[in-house]
């Protein structure tokens, strides 16, 4: 294929899905209950067209593209383009895999809702949005539809508005997120600045050079706090990732967007979305490998946020909550292994956990749909033998999870491990940071599995008599999705002829990045082998506290009432937040700015203005009173007053 005919090819990947968005959001009261027979076959379409662009990449051919010049203003010159390397073939693979299969299970899972054609039309734009994230040669680009996932995010999450709850989430997810995106914006605008580009490849020989540049935080306050410019660029980008991907203090927004529908869970809150962060970083290393400092923070933020967001796991009530405080764990552990330089073993563990967290998220959907909307794991329990194709899928997404071994889980998540060890002593505490998390995190996993498919049901009579399974339309997605939580990981292990084929495939994009070396054969045996008793011992005890004691978790949050108060209420976080923030921001707002200045200050002045109008015409319209002696008289006045002056004057 000539050049031309492949970039189009290429093109079409974020085009279909854009197309899709179109007909659906332009022509949704015709389309109604067919909008999947627009939406689906464009999303299966662009994920056929990225395997072939895989199928390119593994035989060497990359493209790099600029479409046309997008602005240009002085030295300001920033073209739309395209970038295809192994980094973006892998996440282009990722992200219309998972989302061709969150479409088809939304065909059942959203069957009869109100807003049908609606939904399919916003999940259309969020995959082109994620696509062209992906696809950008350039920074401005890239942050544009950074934007565009997060408005996406935005509608998705308040899909059913009617919901107090829903518009709430959604709006908390939008506020927080920009917090994050204005360091985002800051750190781009300090890259032109200093740079005179945003272009990817200009962007990185750049930083090379401004590597001994610092800047004055204090200068504009008389104060001296010089911080390396690399390192202040960095801390900013990440600023952005830490929004978009919910690492401390800024993950707030992901729990409580689990109000939206199940499908947008999966694929935005687990697989894609809120991996752009995470895709961010690796695609920028080369700035932040010059900066050790802005490493090690990467680095402390995912172990604390894995650990952090473990511990909350451990104790929540609401399946989909649960999922989704273990998505802030596993993307910490992401971001741990970006800290120490394992970028290739990220995105390994990124491409991992979209298919085994999106299994456990549909796999909560389903549970939730045979339950007619219940979501309190409290009230399941003795599903297993009522909806067993949901059960052995969402027991596959468990054990991977879990990381257990043979499952995808356990092959990149324990790789970060050994990284981590090898990388130092930082690294060595953030080891055993992170395996306390993956203890916590197998425990919590199968406590989900034996609450709600194990032991006793807790339903109503009359709830359980109603409990079903999913249509083939939602278990097949399953299938498919457990079949990649087992199998996705072999491509990352030195069991298969030729090595570790994704490390191997990663490897002309990380090129010059300085590895940990394993100088103990037998020593990293160990760690693994830690790894896994770590893992089987977490689900042992979920075994013994949720299915051969099941009384003894009364006991224990009884025993320790005050940790299990903290883990149970999120650390008080938003709390902490609302007393903090929200509340002093709304009383200055209701105080000041509505009282005072938007009373006393604008509408006084537009109100006066107007008075004052009214006030002169009221005056001046005395003038007309209908009769011609007067305009007359008025005529002769005036014409007398002007040659007064005339005279005057002369």
């Amino acid at each position: 294929m000539t050049r031309s005919v492949v970039l189009f090819r290429d093109l079409l990947i974020p085009l279909l899905p854009l197309a899709a968005f179109l007909v659906n959001g332009l022509f949704g009261r015709w389309t109604r209950e067919k909008a999947h027979w627009v939406s689906v076959p464009a999303v299966v379409l662009s994920f056929l067209l990225s395997l072939l662009v895989l199928k390119d990449v593994l035989s060497g051919v990359n493209t790099y593209a600029s479409l046309y010049r997008w602005i240009t203003v002085g030295a300001f010159d920033v073209s739309v383009g395209v970038m295809i390397d192994p980094l973006a073939a892998v996440m282009l693979i990722v992200v219309t895999s998972v989302s061709s299969l969150v479409h088809v299970y939304s065909i059942g899972y959203m069957h009869g809702d109100r807003g049908y054609a609606r939904f399919f039309a916003y999940l259309s734009l969020f995959t082109f949005s994620m696509l062209m994230l992906v696809l950008s040669n350039n920074l401005l680009e890239l942050f544009v539809f950074w934007e565009a996932v997060g408005l996406c995010s935005y509608l998705l999450i308040g899909h059913w508005y009617e919901r107090r709850s829903a518009a709430d989430a959604a709006t908390k997810a939008f506020v927080v997120n920009r917090v994050g995106d204005f360091g985002f914006g800051l750190g781009l605008l300090l890259i032109f600045v200093t740079l005179g580009t945003l272009d990817y490849q200009a962007v990185f020989l750049g930083a090379k050079a401004a590597s001994n540049q610092t800047v004055d935080l204090l200068a504009p306050f008389g104060g001296k706090l010089e911080v390396g410019l690399v390192t202040l660029i960095a801390l900013l980008l990440f600023t952005g990732a830490m929004g978009k991907s919910a690492q401390l203090p800024l993950h707030v927004w992901l729990p409580d967007a689990m109000e939206g529908p199940t499908p947008v869970s999966a694929l935005i809150h687990a697989a894609t979305m809120v991996t752009a962060g995470v895709y961010m970083v690796a695609r920028m290393h080369p700035v932040f490998e010059i900066s050790p400092a802005a490493m090690a923070t990467v680095a402390v933020v995912g172990g604390g946020t894995a650990l952090f967001a473990a511990t909350i796991g451990l104790v929540q009530n609401d399946i989909k909550r649960v999922v989704a405080y273990s998505t802030v764990s596993q993307l910490g552990t992401m971001f741990l292994a970006c800290g120490i330089g394992a970028y290739g073993i990220a995105i390994f563990h990124l491409m991992t956990h979209a298919f085994f967290k999106g299994l456990l998220f549909l796999g909560a959907g389903s549970v939730i749909h045979a339950l007619s909307g219940e979501q309190d794991i409290r009230k399941m329990g003795g599903l297993r033998n009522k909806i067993p194709a949901t059960y052995l899928t969402f027991l596959i997404g468990s054990l991977s999870l879990a990381g257990v071994p043979l499952f995808a889980g356990f092959f990149s998540k324990d790789e970060i491990l050994t990284r981590a060890f090898f990388a130092g002593d930082l690294g060595r505490v953030l080891w055993g940071v992170a395996l306390l998390g993956a203890l916590m995190t197998a425990f919590y996993a199968f406590r989900l599995v034996y609450l709600v498919f194990h032991g006793e049901t807790r339903l109503l009579p009359d709830a359980a008599h109603r409990v079903h399974e999913s249509p083939p339309v939602m278990t097949v997605p399953l299938w498919i999705l457990a079949v990649l939580a087992v199998f996705s990981g072999w491509v990352g292990i030195p069991l298969i002829a030729g090595g570790d084929k994704i490390g191997h495939f990663l490897e002309p994009v990380f090129a010059g990045v300085a590895h940990a070396v394993h100088a103990d054969i037998r020593l990293e045996g160990a760690l693994i082998a830690v790894s896994v008793i770590v893992a089987l011992l977490g689900i042992a005890i979920a075994d013994m506290l949720y299915r051969t004691r099941p009384a003894t978790p009364d006991k224990v949050a009884a025993t320790w009432p005050r940790l299990y108060s903290l883990f149970l209420n999120k650390w008080w976080f938003d709390e902490i937040f609302d007393w903090a923030i929200v509340r002093p921001t709304r009383r200055i707002s209701e105080s000041f700015l509505w009282k005072v200045a938007d009373v006393r200050i604008i509408d006084a002045f537009v109100n006066g203005v107007g008075s004052v109008t009214q006030q002169a015409a009221a005056s001046w319209r005395r003038i007309q009173t209908g009769f011609t002696q007067d305009y007359a008289m008025t005529l002769v006045l005036g014409l007398l007053l002007v040659a007064a002056v005339w005279l005057a004057a002369w």
